[in-house]
């Protein structure tokens, strides 16, 4: 059935393709995404509920799912370049559900819409929706942007994206670069009131880059939208990161260690966590130019008796071409006898079956192997 949501997504791109054309004097305009979809097995999901919604046990499920070696996403980039080494940019960018075929999160350019300047000298600033500034801890996790990575066991804490943002990305100095992030609540508050669905979010960074390692020391801080408070240790607190890439040739070595802290109060509820301790550390050996091996552990401490659990991960990958790659990854959760992590980021602390997170006390595994292609 044709709609007009069907009619607004086909415009869009066939302006996007004709944009290069009428823009090849002045600007470039680069179009660019990237599938993801594979076969997902997991044990230690919650089954039930009891009358008061709590799990009874735990099942297996299989399922098609997408984004399991990263999410599939469709985009554009565009730089108008206006003298003096200096270009005037946009980007545009959603992500959607391979198996459905859907959005994935609210809004069209649910990942990315912002415009900018940057300059050689002086470096880029953007203003617009993007990812906070928490996402850099990406590019020091094993695993990257797999669901069942960095994000796990503080249930999504550093993958949220920003809204009000204005985002300043430095040139490298000797080699070391810095980043820095502020986003407006757009209320009458500056942290927020409960009179929009965003709060203040804020945070910066600075790393050093040299051939034989990277070390990058992030600080973040994101605010209850409706409160204006630091009071859930998994959404609303203060962050403090430490991390580091070793190279060793084909090998990569990477750790980082993650604290995150509240005011000492708990949206959750009394005598909830309002703090936790994350640390990680793993591997990537690239044994050729097609085939790669990952393996990391990934460890968190939550006080309150919100417990501790380990995630043991293993998984490779193998280049059929240049845009094509085949990618599987095993991890399991094993949780204290007080906590209930999840493999999956996207789930909140509860302890429900709606959640997924399994029982407390009770482990949680998965496997999956999935196609990425890229385009």
């Amino acid at each position: 059935m044709f709609n007009k949501k069907h009619f607004v997504i086909g415009s869009m791109i066939a302006a996007a393709l004709a944009v290069p054309e009428l823009a090849q004097a002045q600007s470039s305009v680069q179009m660019y995404g990237r599938i993801d979809a594979g076969v997902e097995w997991v044990n230690g999901q919650p089954t039930g509920p009891n009358a008061n919604g709590a799990p009874t046990g735990t099942g297996n499920r299989f399922s098609q799912e997408s984004g399991d070696g990263g999410v599939s996403m469709f985009g554009l980039k565009g730089t108008e370049d206006i003298g003096g080494g200096t270009k005037v940019l946009f980007h545009l960018e959603m992500q959607f559900l391979a198996n459905n075929g859907t959005l994935a999160g609210p809004g069209f350019f649910n990942r990315f819409s912002t415009v900018g300047v940057s300059n050689d000298r002086f470096g880029t600033l953007t203003l617009g929706h993007q990812l906070f500034i928490s996402n850099a801890v990406w590019d020091f996790d094993p695993f990257g942007q797999s669901p069942w990575a960095s994000a796990s066991l503080v249930r999504g804490r550093n993958w949220p994206f920003t809204n009000n943002a204005v985002n300043y990305d430095s040139p490298k100095f000797g080699g070391f670069d810095f980043s820095a992030q502020y986003a407006l609540s757009n209320s009458t508050s500056w942290n927020g009131n409960g009179t929009t669905s965003d709060g203040r979010n804020d945070g910066f960074y600075v790393t050093y880059t040299s051939a034989a390692f990277q070390v990058r020391a992030l600080y973040d801080e994101t605010r209850n939208p409706q409160t204006g408070k630091l009071d859930d240790p998994f959404q609303y607190s203060r962050e403090y990161t430490l991390a580091t890439n070793v190279f060793l040739g084909p090998v990569k070595l990477q750790a980082a260690y993650q604290a995150s802290r509240t005011s000492g109060i708990s949206a959750l509820g009394a005598g909830l966590p309002t703090t936790t301790d994350h640390m990680w550390a793993g591997v990537n050996w690239q044994a050729t130019d097609a085939f790669s091996v990952t393996g990391a552990v990934y460890h968190i401490n939550a006080n309150n008796d919100g417990g501790n659990a380990n995630m043991y991960s293993v998984g490779a990958a193998y280049k059929l071409s240049k845009r094509t790659v085949l990618s599987t990854q095993f991890a399991m959760v094993r949780n204290s006898s007080t906590a209930n992590f999840s493999l999956f980021a996207i789930n909140p602390a509860g302890d429900s079956v709606a959640t997924g997170n399994p029982p407390k006390g009770h482990s949680q595994s998965g496997a999956y192997v999935g196609m990425i292609h890229y385009f």
